[in-house]
């Protein structure tokens, strides 16, 4: 069943939304609770390669993958595949990596 368009010019003036205003406090991490515990998934990016599939299926065991990155050179960090952060590799124990946050990216920047 169709439905009209909504008539816009039927809504009180006051209804559109506000900006808060300039001098509003910033908000405290209580009004932020309510998204602590979403899950997000993180991934540090060492580098990409691009190959074709012929050339992928001949990688065996100790097949080395030449990445578009310099050893030393910073890598890429995602929070649901949008990019964040850059850093560096680091140890945490004998066998485990971690990564260490460098620089905070602002905004959308080409991966």
């Amino acid at each position: 069943m169709p439905t009209d368009p909504p008539d816009w010019t039927e809504l009180p003036p006051d209804a559109a939304p506000q900006a808060p205003p300039a001098d509003a406090a910033p908000r405290s991490g209580r009004d932020l609770e309510a998204v602590y515990d979403i899950p997000v998934q993180v991934s540090a990016v060492l580098g990409r390669s691009t190959m074709q599939v012929s050339q992928l299926l001949k990688l065996g065991r100790g097949a080395v993958v030449e990445l578009d990155r310099k050893l030393g050179e910073a890598i890429d960090i995602y929070v649901n595949n949008r990019l964040v952060a850059r850093g560096e590799v680091v140890m945490v124990d004998d066998n485990r990596l971690g990564v260490t946050m460098t620089e905070i990216v602002k905004g959308d920047r080409p991966a």
